[in-house]
Protein backbone atom coordinates (compact mmCIF):
# COMPACT_ATOMS: atom_id res chain seq x y z
CA UNK A 1 0.00 0.00 0.00
CA UNK A 2 1.17 3.36 -1.23
CA UNK A 3 1.69 5.80 1.66
CA UNK A 4 -0.32 9.52 1.31
CA UNK A 5 2.29 12.13 0.05
CA UNK A 6 1.30 14.52 2.60
CA UNK A 7 1.13 12.28 5.50
CA UNK A 8 2.92 13.64 8.46
CA UNK A 9 2.76 17.11 6.89
CA UNK A 10 0.97 20.42 8.24
CA UNK A 11 0.37 23.66 7.20
CA UNK A 12 3.18 24.91 8.98
CA UNK A 13 5.39 22.96 7.50
CA UNK A 14 4.35 22.02 3.63
CA UNK A 15 3.28 24.95 1.10
CA UNK A 16 1.29 22.36 -0.44
CA UNK A 17 -0.60 21.71 2.49
CA UNK A 18 -1.18 25.37 3.46
CA UNK A 19 -2.24 25.69 -0.48
CA UNK A 20 -4.79 23.11 -0.21
CA UNK A 21 -6.29 24.37 3.40
CA UNK A 22 -6.36 27.87 2.00
CA UNK A 23 -8.59 26.99 -0.84
CA UNK A 24 -10.99 24.80 0.95
CA UNK A 25 -11.64 27.58 3.51
CA UNK A 26 -12.10 30.00 0.74
CA UNK A 27 -14.35 27.63 -1.06
CA UNK A 28 -16.74 27.21 2.01
CA UNK A 29 -15.22 23.08 2.19
CA UNK A 30 -14.92 21.24 5.37
CA UNK A 31 -13.96 17.38 4.62
CA UNK A 32 -13.97 16.65 8.72
CA UNK A 33 -18.01 17.31 8.58
CA UNK A 34 -19.54 14.01 8.05
CA UNK A 35 -16.74 12.52 10.98
CA UNK A 36 -17.98 15.75 12.97
CA UNK A 37 -21.95 15.45 12.56
CA UNK A 38 -21.39 11.52 13.48
CA UNK A 39 -19.71 12.75 16.53
CA UNK A 40 -22.20 14.42 17.84
CA UNK A 41 -24.99 11.96 17.13
CA UNK A 42 -22.87 9.69 19.49
CA UNK A 43 -22.37 12.79 22.11
CA UNK A 44 -18.37 12.59 21.74
CA UNK A 45 -18.51 15.82 20.67
CA UNK A 46 -20.96 18.30 21.93
CA UNK A 47 -23.68 19.54 19.64
CA UNK A 48 -24.34 22.43 22.04
CA UNK A 49 -22.10 24.57 24.69
CA UNK A 50 -24.39 25.71 27.75
CA UNK A 51 -22.95 28.05 30.03
CA UNK A 52 -20.76 26.71 32.34
CA UNK A 53 -22.50 26.50 36.22
CA UNK A 54 -21.79 29.62 38.77
CA UNK A 55 -20.25 28.63 41.75
CA UNK A 56 -16.86 28.56 43.38
CA UNK A 57 -15.04 26.06 41.02
CA UNK A 58 -15.83 28.50 38.35
CA UNK A 59 -14.86 31.31 40.11
CA UNK A 60 -11.43 29.73 41.24
CA UNK A 61 -10.80 28.89 37.84
CA UNK A 62 -11.43 32.46 36.18
CA UNK A 63 -9.17 33.63 38.35
CA UNK A 64 -5.96 31.55 37.86
CA UNK A 65 -7.24 31.75 33.58
CA UNK A 66 -6.45 35.51 34.45
CA UNK A 67 -3.19 35.00 36.39
CA UNK A 68 -1.22 31.84 34.72
CA UNK A 69 -3.98 31.03 31.75
CA UNK A 70 -4.82 32.29 27.95
CA UNK A 71 -7.30 31.89 25.48
CA UNK A 72 -6.21 31.25 21.60
CA UNK A 73 -9.27 31.62 19.15
CA UNK A 74 -9.00 29.08 16.38
CA UNK A 75 -11.34 28.87 13.23
CA UNK A 76 -12.97 26.14 14.41
CA UNK A 77 -12.17 25.88 18.13
CA UNK A 78 -10.71 27.65 20.93
CA UNK A 79 -8.02 26.53 23.58
CA UNK A 80 -7.28 26.85 27.17
CA UNK A 81 -3.61 26.98 28.21
CA UNK A 82 -3.10 27.38 31.89
CA UNK A 83 0.69 26.99 32.36
CA UNK A 84 2.00 25.85 35.80
CA UNK A 85 5.81 25.51 37.66
CA UNK A 86 6.47 21.85 37.30
CA UNK A 87 7.77 21.84 40.65
CA UNK A 88 4.32 22.35 41.84
CA UNK A 89 2.78 19.29 41.33
CA UNK A 90 0.35 20.42 43.61
CA UNK A 91 -0.54 23.30 41.38
CA UNK A 92 -0.90 20.79 38.56
CA UNK A 93 -3.04 18.46 40.15
CA UNK A 94 -5.35 20.92 41.74
CA UNK A 95 -6.20 22.74 38.35
CA UNK A 96 -6.10 19.63 35.33
CA UNK A 97 -8.77 18.57 37.81
CA UNK A 98 -10.70 21.95 38.14
CA UNK A 99 -10.56 22.17 34.36
CA UNK A 100 -12.06 18.62 34.16
CA UNK A 101 -14.57 19.66 36.72
CA UNK A 102 -15.97 22.67 34.98
CA UNK A 103 -15.94 21.50 31.46
CA UNK A 104 -16.78 17.87 31.88
CA UNK A 105 -13.73 17.53 30.09
CA UNK A 106 -10.39 16.08 30.87
CA UNK A 107 -7.93 18.30 29.76
CA UNK A 108 -3.96 17.09 28.38
CA UNK A 109 -1.36 17.70 30.46
CA UNK A 110 2.59 18.10 29.81
CA UNK A 111 5.34 19.19 30.62
CA UNK A 112 7.76 21.36 28.54
CA UNK A 113 10.99 20.42 27.03
CA UNK A 114 12.71 23.49 27.06
CA UNK A 115 11.71 25.02 30.32
CA UNK A 116 10.40 24.20 34.05
CA UNK A 117 6.73 24.20 33.09
CA UNK A 118 3.50 22.51 32.39
CA UNK A 119 0.92 23.31 30.51
CA UNK A 120 -2.92 22.04 30.97
CA UNK A 121 -4.57 22.14 27.71
CA UNK A 122 -8.12 21.82 26.14
CA UNK A 123 -9.78 22.24 22.84
CA UNK A 124 -13.16 23.46 22.99
CA UNK A 125 -15.33 25.99 21.45
CA UNK A 126 -17.20 28.80 22.93
CA UNK A 127 -14.38 29.09 26.25
CA UNK A 128 -13.92 32.29 25.98
CA UNK A 129 -17.65 33.02 26.20
CA UNK A 130 -18.28 30.87 28.71
CA UNK A 131 -15.63 31.50 31.00
CA UNK A 132 -16.24 35.42 30.39
CA UNK A 133 -12.58 36.37 29.65
CA UNK A 134 -11.53 37.23 26.21
CA UNK A 135 -9.16 35.67 23.84
CA UNK A 136 -5.62 36.79 23.01
CA UNK A 137 -3.50 38.99 24.69
CA UNK A 138 -5.20 40.50 28.29
CA UNK A 139 -2.48 42.99 29.30
CA UNK A 140 -3.72 46.17 28.27
CA UNK A 141 -7.86 45.48 28.60
CA UNK A 142 -9.73 46.45 31.46
CA UNK A 143 -10.72 43.04 33.40
CA UNK A 144 -14.09 43.52 35.37
CA UNK A 145 -15.04 40.86 37.77
CA UNK A 146 -17.95 39.05 37.34
CA UNK A 147 -21.44 40.34 39.28
CA UNK A 148 -22.16 36.79 40.68
CA UNK A 149 -18.72 36.39 42.08
CA UNK A 150 -19.02 40.06 43.66
CA UNK A 151 -22.39 39.39 45.51
CA UNK A 152 -21.36 36.12 47.14
CA UNK A 153 -18.14 36.24 49.66
CA UNK A 154 -17.34 32.34 49.47
CA UNK A 155 -17.02 33.20 45.55
CA UNK A 156 -14.80 36.29 45.70
CA UNK A 157 -12.75 33.80 48.04
CA UNK A 158 -12.30 31.21 45.58
CA UNK A 159 -11.36 34.10 42.59
CA UNK A 160 -8.98 35.43 45.03
CA UNK A 161 -7.20 32.07 45.50
CA UNK A 162 -7.16 31.14 41.83
CA UNK A 163 -5.35 34.76 41.63
CA UNK A 164 -2.98 34.75 43.86
CA UNK A 165 -1.92 30.50 43.20
CA UNK A 166 -1.11 31.97 39.78
CA UNK A 167 0.34 35.61 41.09
CA UNK A 168 0.89 35.18 44.12
CA UNK A 169 3.93 34.54 46.86
CA UNK A 170 4.83 34.66 50.15
CA UNK A 171 8.01 35.91 52.09
CA UNK A 172 9.55 36.49 55.35
CA UNK A 173 12.59 38.69 55.59
CA UNK A 174 14.46 37.04 59.16
CA UNK A 175 16.25 39.98 60.17
CA UNK A 176 13.94 42.42 60.03
CA UNK A 177 10.99 39.35 60.94
CA UNK A 178 9.16 41.36 58.66
CA UNK A 179 5.80 39.19 56.74
CA UNK A 180 4.55 40.04 53.07
CA UNK A 181 1.95 38.21 51.12
CA UNK A 182 2.56 39.34 47.18
CA UNK A 183 0.00 39.82 44.27
CA UNK A 184 2.17 40.55 41.37
CA UNK A 185 0.62 41.65 38.01
CA UNK A 186 0.87 44.28 35.51
CA UNK A 187 -2.94 44.90 34.20
CA UNK A 188 -3.93 47.96 36.41
CA UNK A 189 -7.18 47.20 35.95
CA UNK A 190 -6.57 43.40 37.32
CA UNK A 191 -4.62 45.04 40.68
CA UNK A 192 -7.71 47.35 41.30
CA UNK A 193 -9.53 44.46 41.44
CA UNK A 194 -7.56 42.74 43.84
CA UNK A 195 -6.98 45.27 46.27
CA UNK A 196 -11.03 46.50 46.58
CA UNK A 197 -11.75 42.37 46.97
CA UNK A 198 -8.95 42.28 49.56
CA UNK A 199 -10.79 45.43 51.55
CA UNK A 200 -13.56 44.34 50.81
CA UNK A 201 -12.64 41.02 53.15
CA UNK A 202 -11.74 43.28 55.98
CA UNK A 203 -7.68 43.45 55.48
CA UNK A 204 -5.39 46.33 54.87
CA UNK A 205 -3.52 45.85 51.82
CA UNK A 206 -0.99 48.65 50.19
CA UNK A 207 -0.65 49.29 46.53
CA UNK A 208 2.33 50.00 44.33
CA UNK A 209 3.12 50.30 40.79
CA UNK A 210 2.73 46.67 39.93
CA UNK A 211 1.65 44.75 42.79
CA UNK A 212 -0.60 44.52 46.04
CA UNK A 213 0.70 43.60 49.45
CA UNK A 214 -0.52 42.64 53.04
CA UNK A 215 2.25 43.16 55.37
CA UNK A 216 0.87 43.05 58.59
CA UNK A 217 2.14 39.82 60.27
CA UNK A 218 -1.68 38.52 62.00
CA UNK A 219 -3.06 39.55 58.29
CA UNK A 220 -0.83 37.50 56.02
CA UNK A 221 -1.59 34.34 58.14
CA UNK A 222 -4.78 35.17 58.47
CA UNK A 223 -5.42 36.00 54.47
CA UNK A 224 -3.22 32.96 53.64
CA UNK A 225 -5.53 30.53 55.52
CA UNK A 226 -8.71 32.08 54.39
CA UNK A 227 -7.20 31.91 50.58
CA UNK A 228 -5.59 28.37 51.36
CA UNK A 229 -2.74 29.79 49.39
CA UNK A 230 -0.59 26.73 48.36
CA UNK A 231 -2.35 24.06 50.04
CA UNK A 232 -3.39 21.46 47.82
CA UNK A 233 -4.91 18.56 50.20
Amino acid sequence: MSRAWNKGLTKETSHSVKKISETMRRKGLDNFKTWRDQMKRLGKIKAVYQPLRKNGELAELIGVVLGDGNIYAFPRTECLRIVGNSKNIGFIERYSHLVEKVFKKKPHVSKRKASNATDIVIYENQISRRLGIPAGARAKLTVQVPTWIRKNRSFIIRYLRGLYEAEGSICFHEKTYTHKLLFANRNESMLNNVFQLVRNLGFHPHRSQYQIQISRKEEVQNLKNLLRFRLYS
